[in-house]
């Protein structure tokens, strides 16, 4: 059977998971009365909650007697990593580009990456069905976007539609009929070329992507470069460098096909499979016949920029919620995290139980932690640091830095680039964006944008959108103030009491309502000035036998500000820590007893 292998590519939100739900469903690969969730490549949880593709997905459809394989690939800056790896194994992709919105930072990304890989990618136009969609205008700005990231002259030509992947059509011009995915489907198989299918050679394949499956092990995702395969045969892995890492037996080989892996008796050059067997290989590893001794090219793993310290809960409520708390279990879940997710790195840490998880981003790292916590897991996260460098040559400290990108009403500009030069970004461009918004581009520090967005949302009403992509690593900047107000800390353990809360909210704004179990240590609100202050949520009114003349006041209190794993991620200061369990999220300072929170700054104020 004919092959073509694409990816689809695009910004955060721009309708890549959409699209290909619409592509499996006019391809005949669902029947015509089964039931298929929206998104149906989100297959877990989280994905569907968040709206987002978090891992790189396979599917294949079959279209006129040609079988495409598809991959849908994460928007999100953090799952970056992904996309420049699975570009290696398709021959084109499909580039969406929301009609309202045009190219954004992260579209800049993934098609540099795909430039340089040298593909030829169509262009979709999404969602002109939109009232404000300027589909005409989005597609110079696409042009000129390939023409910016030194895209040659092939590349330049490239064939675009216009779709609504939400309501299933795709146009070659905007005036023709709007019936199906039929012009898109012709497109693809017209345009991508097929695969380069050595079939003689020996056995070649690049490991794309990895995951750990509970009953094969490891499975091993990529495209076959040359040869055949069947199942009980002999491999090797070679590392980047030709190193051989193990020799192993295949037990399974799998095919995509639909939303199934199916497994095969054989496959050859030029097919997109997982391979069960191997113990120790890994993503931009070779596996290859024994007597192939040259490893395939491979795009190193993107470096990890922010580390977070994981450590055992040892609130006072600990073991109350979970299932899973001591620090070897967690030890173990991370090693298995690790293994199926090369973008994550963990290490014991310094600290008693405690260890060091690295990865690229504060979502990456939240989505883990809430995965961790829906399996039963308690634990304690420290505040996100960034991983610095040392230059070589000089020996400064270097550290990493973004390129911003923000979409804002011009009213709140000001504020946003006042917020920002305040935390060492630098402002690089600032041009009108149509409809009385501004678009302002900045290169900042990582640090500086851990617990931004949440005063980004508050400064623009809501109204902003800011979107951030890895730029470099930059001298250090300099120390940077991350939160103006001090925390309100209970200093009692129990349930809060509405009369004790009511009186606290002169003090600051609350994180908890009453009811709800504190202890001494724990925090319940923000401060409205820059110190931390001790108060007792558990002060009840006191009785007399004196009747009042007037009627008690009833308690009406403000609803509390209810954190978020992001968030609360976010707020902590340096001596906080998030208690994560199944049921709750709370905030706490690292030493609970007050003598030992003022020993540490004392000692802080010292070195």
């Amino acid at each position: 059977m004919d092959l073509r292998n694409i990816a689809i590519i695009a910004h955060v939100d721009h309708g890549k998971t959409t699209l290909v739900d619409r592509l499996l469903q006019q391809s005949g690969t669902f029947r015509e009365n089964q039931q298929v969730q929206e998104r149906a490549m989100d297959s877990n949880d989280l994905e569907r909650e968040r709206g987002i593709t978090i891992l790189a997905k396979c599917t294949s459809v079959v279209w006129k007697g040609v079988r495409i394989n598809i991959v849908d690939t994460p928007g999100h800056a953090d799952f970056g990593g992904e996309v420049e790896r699975i570009l290696s194994m398709v021959d084109s992709c499909l580039l969406l580009v929301d009609a309202a919105e045009g190219p954004m930072p992260q579209t800049k990304f993934v098609l540099g990456k795909a430039l340089k890989q040298g593909l030829r990618p169509i262009v979709v136009i999404n969602k002109v069905d939109k009232p404000e969609q300027r589909a005409e205008e989005v597609l110079n700005e696409v042009f000129d976007l390939f023409a910016a990231l030194d895209a040659d002259e092939h590349q330049l030509d490239f064939p675009h539609v216009y779709a609504s992947a939400k309501h299933g059509w795709a146009v070659r011009e905007l005036g023709d009929p709007q019936e199906d995915l039929a012009p898109l489907f012709d497109l693809i198989v017209s345009h991508v070329p097929a695969p380069a299918r050595d079939t003689e050679g020996p056995f070649r394949m690049l490991a794309t992507t990895l995951e750990a499956n509970p009953y094969l092990g490891r499975l091993l995702t990529g495209r076959i470069t040359s040869g055949r395969l069947r199942p009980n045969a002999t491999l090797k892995a070679l590392t980047r460098d030709g190193e051989p890492i193990e020799q192993a037996r295949v037990t399974k080989i799998l095919a995509f096909r639909g939303l199934e892996r199916q497994p095969i008796e054989e496959a050859e050059a030029g097919d997109i499979v997982a391979i069960a067997g191997f113990t120790k290989a890994t993503v931009a590893d070779t596996l290859c016949d024994l007597a192939v001794d040259a490893p395939l090219p491979a795009q190193p793993i993107d470096p990890s920029t922010i580390v977070m310290t994981f450590s055992v809960n040892d609130g006072p409520y600990a073991g109350q919620d979970g299932t899973k708390v001591t620090s070897r279990q967690i030890w173990d879940r991370l090693k298995r995290e690790a293994e199926g997710n090369v973008a994550i790195q963990v290490k014991e840490s310094e600290e008693r139980d405690a260890f060091e998880v690295a990865g690229r981003g504060e979502l990456q790292l939240a989505v883990l932690i809430e995965t961790m916590r829906r399996e039963g897991y308690e634990l304690c996260v420290g505040r996100p640091r960034v991983v610095m460098k040392t230059d070589p040559v000089t020996g400064e400290r270097l550290e990493p830095v973004e390129e911003v990108v923000i979409d804002v009403d011009e009213d709140f500009a000001g504020v946003v680039v006042e917020k920002l030069t305040a935390r060492r970004a630098e402002l690089e461009d600032m041009r009108p964006a149509g409809a009385g918004k501004q678009r302002l581009v900045f290169h900042a520090p990582s640090r500086a944008l851990i617990g931004y967005h949440g005063e980004f949302l508050t400064d623009t009403r809501g109204t902003g959108v800011l979107n951030r992509v890895f730029h470099g690593y930059e001298p250090f900047k300099g120390a940077i103030q991350q939160r103006y107000t001090g925390v309100l800390i209970s200093s009692e353990q129990g349930e809060a009491v509405a009369y004790a809360l009511w009186n606290l909210e002169d003090r600051g704004p609350m994180f908890i309502g009453p009811g709800e179990k504190v202890y001494s240590g724990m925090i319940i609100g923000e401060h409205t000035r820059g110190n931390d202050l001790e108060v007792n949520p558990l002060r009840a009114k006191k009785l007399t036998n004196i009747r009042a003349a007037g009627k008690d006041d009833n308690v009406l209190l403000t609803p509390p500000v209810r954190m978020t794993l992001e968030k609360a991620i976010a707020y902590i200061a340096d001596d906080e820590l998030v208690e994560v369990t199944p049921k709750a999220i709370r905030l706490r300072k690292r030493h609970l007893d007050p003598h030992e929170r003022k020993k540490a700054a004392r000692q802080k104020e010292v070195a």
